[in-house]
């Protein structure tokens, strides 16, 4: 009840619309211990979304946001519903109807965000989004090293776009996304090495030595960049977007690796070659006992580059 006409008649504001009497009850036994507003009540999946999008973005980092907009891409089929109206089944189906198990926890995470502004503005009383639940990792996927056969068509098929950001990652270590966000200052190319990693504390502000081998690739978009090596529109190259080329470039030469396997073919081939366990350690960004703080003398950064040089695929 929201008022009276001028003849008495009471005016009513629909809450919602159930399919029997039954559940429009308990809705209205709901609402009376806990009103709401009825307009907001209203709100799809789709307007929270751009609502919590204008007022908490500026929060997260650009990757971070792209990661939601891309897992609020993969919601469609909740984007006309009513929010409120969502229950823990439609979430979890939205869940695992999504094939990528990354995918369904950047979803989960979305959806907990949501979740958590829409309790704040009186939108919904219970939050279903902790209550998801994520397919368990029984066993870790073998990681693969890449086989000097395959570095060999990687070599002689350079030219094709961003086969050549591989080779940084093999001859490198690297994490995938510590090349995607290296900022050309982190890059010496006179003393070739590169600053930064990410992740853990002895991956950070670590000293890369740059390989001879990739060095003329690594000055190629060093000049040809203008804040970032790796760059698209002046900004960090997004890691789906990029996932988009590597999965090209691997059904193209038939080979079956994750960017992460680059950095295992880093270690495996430097513990093969018997290179120095704490440079290795060092380079790849693990933490080895008995190395002290990572204070990087020159001494240190010429033992980084003979143990860098062992790679000779």
């Amino acid at each position: 009840l929201i008022g009276y006409k001028d003849n008495g008649t009471p005016i009513h504001k629909n809450i919602a619309y159930t399919a029997t009497k039954e559940e429009g009850l308990i809705l209205l036994a709901e609402y009376n211990k806990n009103p709401y507003d009825v307009d907001n009540n209203k709100i799809t999946f789709k307007e929270l979304y751009e609502l919590w999008k204008k007022q908490s973005f500026h929060k997260f980092s650009i990757n971070t946001q792209k990661a939601f907009n891309t897992a609020f891409n993969a919601t469609k089929e909740l984007h006309h519903l009513k929010y409120a109206t969502l229950k823990l089944y439609n979430l979890q189906t939205c869940i695992d109807n999504c094939s990528s198990d990354a995918s369904k926890a950047k979803i989960r995470t979305l959806l907990i965000n949501l979740d958590k502004y829409a309790l704040a503005h009186d939108i919904i009383t219970r939050s279903y989004a902790n209550l998801i639940e994520l397919p368990s990792i029984e066993c870790k996927k073998e990681k693969i090293p890449f086989t000097y056969a395959e570095i060999n068509i990687l070599w002689n098929n350079i030219q094709i776009p961003y086969v050549d950001t591989i080779l940084i990652l093999l001859y490198t270590g690297m994490r995938i996304n510590e090349l995607l966000t290296l900022r050309l200052e982190n890059v010496d190319l006179e003393n070739k090495n590169i600053t930064g990693g990410s992740k853990t504390a002895s991956g950070k502000n670590r000293v890369i030595p740059i390989h001879p081998k990739i060095l003329p690739i690594v000055q190629k978009y060093y000049q040809n960049s203008m804040k970032y090596l790796i760059e698209h529109k002046l900004q960090p190259f997004s890691y789906s977007l990029y996932m988009i080329k590597w999965n090209i470039l691997m059904q193209q030469f038939n080979m079956h690796h994750t960017p992460h396997e680059c950095r295992h073919t880093v270690r495996s081939e430097l513990d093969r070659k018997g290179g120095n366990k704490i440079c290795i350690d060092r380079i790849i960004g693990h933490k080895s006992q008995g190395t002290g703080e990572s204070i990087y003398t020159h001494k240190t950064i010429a033992e980084l580059h003979t143990t860098i040089q062992l790679l000779e695929y």
